[in-house]
């Protein structure tokens, strides 16, 4: 949890230590794409089609959808918006996992990866985990894009432009009482951008949360053993309320712990 203006840290436990992240890697895609698009190499009214190779289930909102193409700037809307599982893997097909990585590079990024195209099943030859990382290089990465955005810089804007919609308030931010239908705005003084993951064993979120004093980047993750013990997940899901109500106390113009 830091101070993303001052770059105080203000509680941190294991920051380096790596570990699945789910989807949250989804955002060095959207990294990527932006940057391409910011410099004139990519035309955010592309249109890119599905094919069956893509298709793959949960998160997203594209596979009930009819339309078989969409904009790349509407499929990096649904992937900011619902983790969209179909939307990554056109935009993954389109731009390039190893391209992806060299941006995760240049930003400074040594641990924190995308592995991956999302699988409903993974085997043996294939990576073991969507994306991976440490809370310190996610939280750096957000408080980056909350000073490069304060800038005027394009690419920080489009990306928290498209992480500002995410429906997911399941996790961290499950305690503000915000709109996880709409939450653009400021609401009882509190504005989020965030990015989730969810996994079998996995639940993490890396975000920014804005209150009336100051706004602080944050990474929680969370990985266990599972053991279908819906107790432990519930558990889980508890524990990161409370730091989510820390990080509001923060936000506020507390201590936050």
């Amino acid at each position: 949890m830091v101070d993303a203006a001052s770059g105080e840290v203000l509680h941190e436990r294991h920051p380096g230590r790596l570990l699945p992240t789910a989807s949250i890697g989804k955002v060095l895609l959207l990294q990527h794409v932006a940057a391409l698009i910011a410099d004139g190499s990519a035309d955010p009214q592309e249109l890119l089609a599905r094919t069956d190779g893509d298709r793959v289930a949960d998160s997203g909102i594209w596979q009930y959808l009819a339309a078989e193409q969409l904009t790349v700037l509407d499929l990096c809307v649904l992937v900011g918006t619902a983790s969209d599982n179909l939307a990554t893997n056109v935009l993954l097909r389109r731009f390039g996992l190893a391209e992806v990585a060299a941006t995760a590079a240049r930003l400074g990024l040594r641990r924190t990866a995308l592995q991956d195209r999302v699988r409903d099943v993974r085997t043996d030859a294939d990576p073991p985990t969507l994306s991976t990382g440490t809370s310190g290089e996610l939280t750096a990465l957000l408080v980056g894009l909350h000073r490069q955005r304060a800038a005027g810089e394009p690419v920080a804007t489009q990306v928290l432009d498209w992480l500002a919609t995410g429906l997911d308030l399941s996790l961290v931010a499950a305690g503000w009482g915000l709109d996880p239908l709409a939450h653009s705005g400021s609401d009882r003084g509190l504005t989020v951008w965030n990015k989730t993951g969810t996994d079998v064993g996995v639940r993490a979120e890396t975000g920014l949360l804005t209150g009336p004093v100051r706004t602080i980047a944050y990474t929680v993750i969370a990985n266990w053993v599972d053991t279908d013990r819906a107790d432990r997940r519930v558990e889980v899901l508890r524990r990161m309320r409370r730091l989510g109500q820390r990080i509001e106390d923060a936000a506020r113009g507390g201590t936050g712990w």
